[in-house]
């Protein structure tokens, strides 16, 4: 904190702590992270390079680092600190119908913005392309059909209650629906993780930001417009598409493909009363 002059009289308080990093809130304004482990400070190093240059072009609030740190002998890990955006995760407060529906317009054209900004600056500064195959049709099911095995237990989903017909069903729809494949061309920086718990709304339920941009990349634009069939109710999918632009039938199946319909609310995560 030291490093910090605007901060240097802050009184933190800790926020959170996970498996990578902890967070601490400086007199409610700013949020720092410090890595705790190596492996976080490539994450973090790369938010620091590109959320910034993305700030400037979106409406909506972003966790873009505004003060950082370097490794010194004390603390040996790169970190930072952004202006903390106050609300409440999307999946934390109860969304009725027509406060999703009011959601449409603001991600529309936040993902609008967010999608029309020419990647290729972005990608000089670290951006990487999509690194573990998310949209890999055979790799994921590969993946699925391994596993899925060695989730149920007595006929349901360990733990949960669900039963395993409904994860066999949800494999047989994500085995028939393919994603689509892009050419590079089409690729945009996408935020890639963006679902209830990650859009911050205010007091008033609007939404006021968006957090938490580990998993951002060069990809495909449709694993982001799935944030239309994970918490907007279908009777707003006009609204947002009307907001956002130009989707192509191709794109807004994959984006479907991403949120099965045969998968309960129970199973999105964090999806409480957004997942429609």
């Amino acid at each position: 904190m030291r490093q910090s002059r605007a901060r240097r009289n802050g009184r933190p308080t800790s926020f959170g702590v996970g498996w990578d990093n902890a967070a601490y809130l400086v007199d409610g304004r700013a949020l720092f992270r410090f890595p705790r482990r190596r492996v976080a400070t490539r994450l973090l190093e790369r938010k620091i390079a590109i959320l910034p240059m993305l700030a400037r072009a979106l409406l909506l609030a972003i966790s873009a680092p505004s003060y950082v740190g370097r490794a010194t002998e004390a603390y040996p890990y790169v970190f930072a600190g952004y202006d903390f955006i106050a609300g409440t995760a999307g999946c934390s407060v109860h969304l009725s119908h027509d406060a999703r529906a009011a959601l449409a317009q603001p991600l529309g054209t936040f993902l609008r913005a967010l999608h029309g900004i020419d990647p290729a600056p972005l990608v000089t500064r670290g951006l990487p392309p999509d690194e573990i195959g998310r949209l890999d049709h055979a790799r994921r099911m590969k993946l699925a059909h391994e596993r899925v095995p060695s989730l149920t237990d007595d006929g349901n989903v360990a733990n949960t209650g669900i039963a395993a017909e409904t994860i066999l069903r949800t494999v047989a729809w994500l085995d028939a629906h393919p994603p689509r494949t892009i050419a590079l061309g089409e690729r945009r920086c996408v935020h890639c993780d963006l679902y209830a718990r990650h859009v911050v709304v205010g007091a008033d339920l609007r939404a006021v930001g968006i957090i938490d941009w580990g998993d951002m990349h060069l990809g495909d634009p449709a694993i982001d417009l799935a944030i239309a069939h994970s918490m907007l109710p279908p009777d707003a999918h006009a609204a947002f598409r009307s907001a956002y632009g130009a989707i192509s039938s191709e794109a807004w199946a994959c984006a479907h493909a991403c949120v099965p319909p045969c998968v309960p609310a129970s199973l999105l995560p964090c999806a409480g009363s957004g997942a429609a």
